[in-house]
């Protein structure tokens, strides 16, 4: 039940992927006819969000029981008495799980319009509001309080400050305008701040602007599994080789129980200030952050004495978590991909140089746990294969607990192998929607079901040394 478009990529990066899900041993296993209604599948899904938002619970804080209260609360008051459910995980005791109410297919479109940018769009479908920004352009009259309904410029294509746009644009909803247009747009008006609050949206999922903030994190499901994987050990020396914004470090940390160290490393200060920062709103101690190149993070002299931060020395590490950079290719909801071929295929090479440098740093009989939010071969399996190759001392491990599909066939791996590692494809569960009265009629099991299945594209690999 296709609500907007499928996602659209630029041409050379269609073919590309339609080889990568059209390969020998993947119609080989299915045909060819269902290896094509799979892609088609997962094109349609990747532009709607996820069916529920997932939070993990900051557990060094306080319970989940208390935490689920207070959330189903605000929920309450955000949804005007609307009884959404608030669902524990039975195999992520640390997430909560909000079903998204939508599309809404029977809401009015007003005259006023507010076009908003792509990222923006993608928020808003994810229950957030409208922020300064993101406004791109408005209805030439628009004033403070107006309704107005908010449209996603998915291609980009709108210039910032127009009165009208006839490109395409994708329709996310209603709200009520907090700015006239000439606040927004005038050389001396706000650059921050919300502009639009949205009352209508075509998803209806809950704000988590400052909710809880000491207490929960907004996280995609598959992002919370990747800690759990790595299984981290109070008292153990652990490295969060590209950590930014901080989810999976404070995850790995609270896992922890705040006792031993976790390094945290990303070579963009900025990126490395926002890790900090979550580590100080989620009050964790045993983090270090450092801007620094982990392509680089290996010393191949003796180090100072007392030093804390990279480079590094051999064997240094209990556990390593590479949460590569990647395509991205998996996060929803995206219904115009921008990227160039030659940017998507840049990210294996320099996947491989961060890899190798990890099991340089990890300790025999260590963990190191490879993940990333894409669906390609060369970037995921491929990775895979190249590593059990190149590092014979590395063993593919079980992962625990197992929630996504098996590794995809296309990159040699055996079945045994493909049954190790997690493929989180959201083609894996019929794309639907979801109302108030379906939603009193679930199960709550089938509901849990449907939550591990229908979220971001995701890949994971567990490694022992």
């Amino acid at each position: 039940m296709s609500f907007f478009p499928k996602i659209a990529f630029q041409y050379e990066v269609e073919e590309y992927l339609t080889k990568v899900f059209r390969n020998n041993e993947l119609i080989t296993a299915l045909g060819t006819q269902e290896a094509e209604n799979k892609y088609q599948s997962l094109l349609s899904h990747l532009s709607h969000p996820p069916a529920f938002t997932s939070v993990r619970v900051n557990t060094h804080l306080a319970t989940v029981q208390d935490v689920k209260k207070l959330l189903f609360e605000e929920i309450q008051k955000q949804f005007k008495g609307l009884r959404v459910p608030v669902l524990e995980h039975p195999k992520l005791q640390d997430i909560l799980l909000i079903p998204v109410i939508g599309p809404r297919r029977d809401l009015k479109q007003h005259t006023s319009e507010v076009i908003v940018g792509a990222q923006c769009g993608y928020a808003v479908l994810r229950g957030a509001h409208v922020y300064v920004p993101g406004i791109v352009s408005t209805s030439r009259f628009m004033k403070a309080g107006d309704l107005v309904s908010v449209y996603s410029d998915i291609e980009g294509k709108c210039k910032r400050g127009a009165k009208e746009f006839d490109g395409i644009k994708v329709f996310l909803g209603n709200g009520i305008s907090e700015l006239s247009r000439s606040e927004i747009f005038s050389s001396s008006g706000p650059l921050k701040g919300l502009g639009i609050r949205m009352i209508e949206p075509v998803y209806l999922s809950p704000s988590f602007d400052n909710v809880l903030p000491n207490y929960l994190f907004l996280q995609n499901l598959p992002s919370v599994v990747v800690s759990h994987i790595l299984n981290p050990q109070p008292g153990e020396k652990i490295l969060d080789m590209c950590a930014a914004p901080g989810g999976k470090t404070t995850h790995i940390a609270t896992l922890m129980h705040d006792q031993g160290e976790v390094i945290a490393m990303d070579k963009i200060a900025n990126k490395v200030k926002k890790i900090k920062q979550n580590a100080e709103l989620l009050q964790l101690n045993c983090i270090k952050a450092f801007c620094y190149d982990g392509t680089k993070a290996l010393s191949v002299e003796k180090r100072e004495y007392k030093q804390e931060g990279p480079p590094f020395l051999p064997e240094s590490f209990d556990r390593i978590l590479l949460d590569a950079p990647c395509s991205g290719m998996g996060q929803r909801p995206n219904m115009a991909y921008s990227s160039t071929l030659k940017e998507v295929t840049s990210y294996q090479p320099l996947q491989r140089k961060l890899f190798t440098v990890a099991v340089k740093l990890l300790k025999p009989g260590g963990v190191l746990v490879y993940s990333t939010c894409t669906i390609t071969l060369s970037e995921n399996e491929e990775q895979v294969a190249w590593a059990l190759k190149t590092f014979p001392c590395l063993q593919l491990h079980p992962q625990e607990p197992h929630i996504g599909g098996e590794g995809m066939k296309g990159a040699g791996l055996s079945l045994d192998q493909l049954k190790l590692l997690q493929r989180f494809d959201p083609s894996a569960v019929t794309l639907q929607g979801m109302d108030i009265n379906s939603l009193q009629d679930s199960r709550e099991d089938d509901l849990i079901s449907w939550a591990n299945k229908d979220c971001i594209g995701f890949f994971i690999a567990k490694f022992i040394k």
